[in-house]
């Protein structure tokens, strides 16, 4: 991280708090010297460089910003970073293998669940919360895990049937998970 500070003169620079946290995301331990206000989402795209979770509007309203926490959907412009230590996130970089598409990827494809594809991530990763605790939503338990997230461009439609497709073919490569 790049921090930029006064300066004060003699004053020694160890005034500045600097909290050490370890935590896990997509699968990489990291450790980290942070700030205690560092929001998650900013340790996210300008730390670890992951640009996957978009900033849209820093107020929990849009959910660009979803991630998991430790398998939870969590809106990463109000978290501090220091609340993960210790912790797992997950980010829709970590969805696929290197070869791969996860389903939710197919469906938003298949389906034509996305436009501009600014808040794809958000509802990919609330959807992947609920999919991951309820394999087989209906459409409302769809809408309702989408709540939180906006999307200026589509009618929603296609994205709950995105997220449908995704549980489907998920059921399929499952045995006895219907």
């Amino acid at each position: 991280m790049t921090a930029v500070y006064d300066d004060l003169g003699d004053e020694a620079t160890s005034d500045i708090p600097v909290r050490r946290i370890r935590f896990t995301i997509n699968g990489a331990k990291k450790i980290a010297e942070i700030e205690p206000r560092l929001l998650l989402s900013h340790l996210i795209r300008r730390g670890v460089g992951l640009t996957g979770t978009h900033m849209g509007c820093d107020t929990t309203n849009c959910g660009a910003c979803t991630v998991l926490v430790d398998g939870k959907p969590v809106k990463s412009c109000t978290m501090l970073a220091v609340q993960v230590d210790g912790r797992e996130v997950t980010t829709v970089e970590g969805l696929a293998s290197a070869s791969e598409l996860h389903p939710l990827q197919e469906g938003f494809r298949e389906e034509h669940g996305l436009q501009c594809g600014f808040c794809t991530p958000g509802m990919m990763m609330a959807a992947k919360g609920l999919l991951d605790r309820n394999p087989n939503p209906t459409e409302e338990d769809v809408r309702w895990a989408l709540s939180g997230n906006l999307c200026r461009c589509t009618g929603y439609q296609n994205i709950v049937k995105s997220v449908l497709w995704a549980a489907e073919k998920q059921r399929a490569r499952t045995p006895g998970a219907e």
